[in-house]
């Protein structure tokens, strides 16, 4: 196996390509984040496991470069700028603390152990810099616009060209060829090339957006190669290629709209580039070496706890500074922590010139790996917590915002084409969108035809005409349905060769408050020729999906069943969404609370009563608060939707390491259970 793949690089993208794919869901499983599986694997087929690859083979090298340039990318393509530039001084201040203070900690270990100045000084720059690894899982969560979380990314770019330049700096020394004009050259060279890097990206971007609006594949070719460029463009000025990926980021983020491209963009790497990059960190580790230099030095132990101590001062001491609460510390912390691109390269150039000796080069691996692995857990513990801290200071009475599903007139859009369906879904729409006061809302019935999906049925125009009086002949049937509610309803109908694109861009352009769709799965040769368009309509769609499945007529959903697990602004979303249907109805609501089973009785009964606050007291819903612990949480659901008439869920739709799931695996496994009438919300990704 081995001399097979060492001869054919076919087989080892074959092979890193099967590991992407089949890892992360089995990781899942174990309630592990995908990175830890893949770094998992990596060590498994790596030369301390099975041997099948090592990580100076040319396609993993290639692969991995791409990977680490694609992570930075993304965070750059998906920080908010109008909140960058409000915070850009608290990322530049965070950004100081988290490279001095690892800096100092390098310097005074370095010392300490009897090496160089000058080696002890690139020791200090290695710790100083960061990846933010733990960055898929924020956007799993839907955190990229949280404060702290711009913060932490904005500094990496402070710290990453701080630490190479001082990389720079020091090798220069050491080989006698850096003199005092270029102590000074060089930063301002990296400064001269970042800001070349945003003005040519913008102003040539700027024009070949407007001409290629229907050219999707120019685009998608125009952003990898602004990419690429501009990590090569970075390794010329004397800096990590990351931090010229980083600025291509920033500066594409600025003139490309969001749409198909930019997701197309960032799927590529999330699916293809990313994982690899996390199984070829796998492949470095070497487990006995690993262990070894954890228990016969106490200078790898004291390089971890120090880096780990150091970024964690710099974090409590910028979020005391600024006022942040545990949760957002913890973010600043998790992200700052993991050392791998512009760590590993320092290292292994300190090394070769040999300023730094294998005792330090392996500590650094060991530090890599943990930090690797600390970093994305600690992540995935910080952002509940920050759902959880948002969440106190929500009620149900003061939640507006676009999210919201508060008491105020709903427009919402209900995509028809099934004749069968019709009639359940304007009902249950007239149910949602009435709001306080006189306000009704507005009903908007969309009918949207695919020229592509016409054709596949016969000629061109006659195939597509036909299609045209279909639609036309559901929205007539939608508004004699609504006529006797005496509600505001418009009906709109669209020509767009992607179906779930059209849906996404009226949303838009009718500023839509909810997307309403009936759960009609397609067949098996249809969702492969076509996709699925819930699916792909709840990746686009501007504001929140709900996917109906109605059995039963919506005047007959009395008893409505929430099961929540994390009390968040998504959590809140799914109450204020039963509160709608059960004021409308006359009914009432049970509040099925996932808890963890670890929860003493008197933090129990704090659950109950904040969960309790959740309902407005203007209403006069009966709300019934049941606790349950998190484990059996499907059966458990099962066996409470058999005395409701109504199951709300919410999706979980998030992007996993970066991949785009429609719904966790516990939601797909419940709607396959639950044979009940059941409504699911997704809300918007971006």
């Amino acid at each position: 196996m081995t001399a097979f793949l060492t001869t054919n690089p076919l087989a080892v993208f074959a092979l890193l390509l099967g590991l992407s794919v089949v890892v992360p869901p089995l990781i899942r499983r174990v309630g592990l984040p995908d990175l830890v599986g893949l770094l998992v694997a990596g060590v498994l087929i790596g030369p301390h496991g099975l041997g099948w690859l090592r990580a100076e083979g040319e396609v993993v090298r290639l692969f991995s470069d791409l990977g680490v340039v694609y992570l930075l990318f993304i965070a750059g393509l998906e920080i908010d700028l109008a909140e960058f530039a409000r915070i850009r001084q608290r990322s530049f201040r965070f950004g100081l603390l988290t490279f001095v203070l690892p800096l100092l900690t390098g310097l005074l270990l370095g010392l300490g152990f009897g090496y160089s100045l000058l080696a002890s000084v690139l020791l200090g720059s290695i710790l100083s810099s960061h990846t933010p690894l733990g960055y898929p899982i924020v956007r799993s969560y839907g955190e990229v616009r949280e404060e702290s979380v711009v913060v932490a990314i904005g500094g990496t770019i402070f710290t990453d060209l701080a630490a190479l330049v001082l990389l720079a700096l020091c090798m220069g020394l050491h080989r006698g060829e850096s003199s005092a004009l270029d102590l000074v050259g060089l930063p301002l060279r990296v400064a001269l090339f970042g800001a070349l890097v945003l003005l040519l990206i913008r102003r040539i971007g700027r024009p070949l957006v407007r001409r290629s609006v229907n050219n999707d594949t120019q685009l998608f070719v125009a952003v990898l190669m602004a990419l690429f460029l501009a990590s090569l463009g970075a390794e010329l000025a004397g800096v990590e290629k990351i931090v010229g990926a980083f600025l291509a980021g920033l500066a594409v983020n600025g003139v490309l709209p969001e749409g198909r491209v930019k997701e197309q963009v960032i799927f590529v790497g999330a699916a293809l580039f990313i994982p690899i990059f996390f199984i070829s960190l796998g492949l470095l580790l070497n487990l006995p070496a690993f262990a070894s230099t954890l228990t016969s030095s106490p200078f790898a132990l004291l390089l971890i706890t120090g880096l780990v101590g150091a970024k964690g001062l710099a974090s409590w001491w910028a979020g005391r500074f600024y006022g942040y609460t545990g949760p957002q510390m913890l973010t600043l912390w998790s992200l700052s922590i993991p050392q791998v691109a512009a760590t590993l390269a320092a290292t292994f150039v300190g090394y070769r010139a040999g300023l730094l000796d294998e005792t330090v080069l392996n500590s650094v691996l060991a530090m890599m790996v943990v930090t690797a692995t600390l970093g994305p857990y600690l992540t995935a513990v910080a952002m509940p917590r920050l759902g959880r801290a948002k969440a106190a200071r929500l009620n149900a009475a003061a939640s507006g915002g676009p999210r919201a599903l508060a008491r105020r007139a709903l427009r919402v859009l209900v995509p028809v084409s099934n004749p069968d369906t019709e009639a359940p879904l304007l009902q249950l729409a007239h149910l949602l969108m009435g709001g306080d006061a006189d306000q009704p809302g507005e009903l908007l019935p969309l009918a949207v035809v695919s020229p592509r999906q016409a054709e596949a049925a016969g000629p061109s125009l006659p195939a597509l005409a036909s299609a045209m009086a279909q639609a036309r002949s559901l929205l007539r049937k939608a508004e004699a349905i609504s006529k006797p509610w005496q509600v505001p309803c418009r009906s709109l109908l669209r020509v767009d060769q992607d179906l779930a694109g059209g849906i996404a861009l009226v949303a838009v352009e009718q500023a839509s408050d909810l997307v309403l769709m009936g759960l009609t799965p397609p067949s098996p040769l249809g969702r492969w020729l076509f996709g699925d368009l819930i699916d792909a309509t709840c990746r686009q769609a501007p504001c929140p999906v709900v996917v109906a499945h109605l059995p039963r007529p919506p005047e007959e959903l009395r008893r409505l069943l929430v099961p929540i697990k994390d009390l968040t602004a998504g959590a809140m979303e799914q109450v204020q969404l039963a509160q709608r249907l059960a004021l409308a109805l006359g009914g009432e609501i049970t509040l099925l609370h996932l808890h963890d089973p670890r929860l003493s009785r008197v933090e129990r009964q704090a659950l109950v009563a904040e969960l309790r606050q959740w309902q407005p007291s203007a209403t006069s819903v009966p709300l019934q608060v049941v606790l349950q612990s998190h484990q059996g949480v499907e059966s458990a659901i099962v066996a409470a939707s058999h005395s409701h008439d109504l199951v709300i869920l919410r999706s979980q739709r998030r992007l996993v390491a970066g991949l785009p799931i429609p719904a966790s695996d516990r939601t797909s496994r419940l709607l396959r259970r639950l044979t009940g009438p059941v409504l699911v919300i997704s809300d918007p990704l971006h």
